[in-house]
């Protein structure tokens, strides 16, 4: 589903240039759950940006099911990403005046998908993260563990083919951040290919496979054969 080779990302500070990335080279297949992890600058937000079509990289390839990102414009680039992409964002972006069902209509709003299929659509990803009695409830009243489902609920509206998430628990308690994995492991098991973005080890270790990245290039790349089950403490 997504094939990275020798990726490459550049960045002009004052004409002195900054390696985000050195070279990356993996690939992911269709139902992975894969963790990319790192320090801060590593380079892992800059891999997430380019992964999920919000930059170009500088050299290498990038191959988003089967296609190059060199083919394909930015009207293109922004039809895949709002079709076969959620996203999924420490900081939640959700709108606080509207209710959890109109955020989690948002990305309908960009697509060809019918206003008559909408509402069962809207309905079953707040069923799937277990919100249907808080669907006409302000976004902006809910505790941070519920928005953060709700923007599960909303990545998931469209069927995307893959969900992209961000430090997803980074402003959570573990409680809440435990639920919100769980949420996404779930997913997971339902086909759906997840990558994760933490630099979390116990977050991380909901996945199958873990890329860390050291200094813009791949220190390691591990499959995980017994994720651990978690003992309620994320953080």
């Amino acid at each position: 589903m997504i094939e990275v080779n020798n990726l490459k990302k550049e960045y002009f500070e004052e004409e002195t240039p900054t390696q985000a990335l050195r070279g990356v080279t993996f690939s992911v297949e269709k139902g992975e759950f894969v963790s990319i992890m790192g320090p801060s600058g590593s380079g892992k937000s800059t891999l997430l940006h380019i992964l999920s079509f919000l930059d170009r990289p500088s050299g290498g390839s990038y191959k988003f099911q089967g296609k190059s990102i060199d083919d394909m414009t930015d009207h293109e680039l922004a039809r895949v990403r709002n079709k076969d992409m959620g996203f999924v964002f420490q900081s939640f972006n959700l709108l606080s005046r509207l209710t959890v069902y109109s955020n989690v209509e948002i990305p309908l709003l960009y697509s060809d998908i019918p206003s008559s299929k909408r509402k069962g659509l809207i309905e079953n990803a707040i069923k799937a993260v277990g919100l249907e009695d808080k669907i006409h409830t302000e976004a902006g009243r809910l505790s941070g563990g519920q928005k953060q489902r709700v923007a599960i609920a909303r990545a998931l509206v469209t069927d995307p083919n893959v969900i992209f998430a961000d430090e997803p628990t980074g402003n959570l308690d573990s409680q809440s951040g435990l639920q919100v994995m769980e949420i996404l492991e779930s997913l997971n098991k339902k086909g759906r290919t997840v990558i994760l973005v933490t630099h979390e080890t116990e977050t991380a270790g909901f996945a199958n496979r873990i890329i860390k990245i050291k200094d813009g290039a791949v220190e390691s790349d591990k499959a995980i054969v017994a994720r651990h089950h978690h003992t309620g403490n994320l953080k």
